[in-house]
């Protein structure tokens, strides 16, 4: 069992910055696949960056790549999302996830576990 908890949503204008931070803790000594999502209003959930604890290269969103980092901090069990250059169509709800244990970054239906979101506002 994983809880997650995020934070470092905020409103921002276009062009900002943001970093999103997510808490991990329960079985926090598992490998497995943690990762960002959001969910703008009116729309589907869409997959954001991911990666796999246990190291290797992480998954970014085609159109994401170049402006938003997902990290790491191992010893505190918790992972980044660094935003950079937001963009109006950024608004919505980003959430963290993570997978069962020893799970890869596949497929959105891995991801068992999910915190509670941060709202995102970008503003024009």
């Amino acid at each position: 069992q994983v809880e997650l908890v995020e934070s470092g949503g905020d409103s921002v204008q276009a062009g900002g910055s943001l970093r999103l931070s997510c808490a991990a803790s329960g079985d926090t000594d598992s490998n497995r696949c943690m990762g960002w999502f959001r969910q703008a209003p009116g729309k589907e959930r869409e997959g954001v960056a991911s990666l796999y604890t246990g190291g290797g290269s992480p998954y970014y969103a085609d159109s994401l790549r170049g402006r938003f980092t997902i990290s790491q901090d191992n010893a505190k069990h918790t992972l980044y999302l660094q935003m950079n250059g937001l963009r109006p169509e950024g608004t919505g709800m980003y959430y963290c996830a993570a997978t069962g244990p020893g799970l890869g970054c596949y497929a959105e239906g891995a991801f068992s576990y999910w915190g509670q979101g941060t709202r995102v506002t970008v503003s024009s």
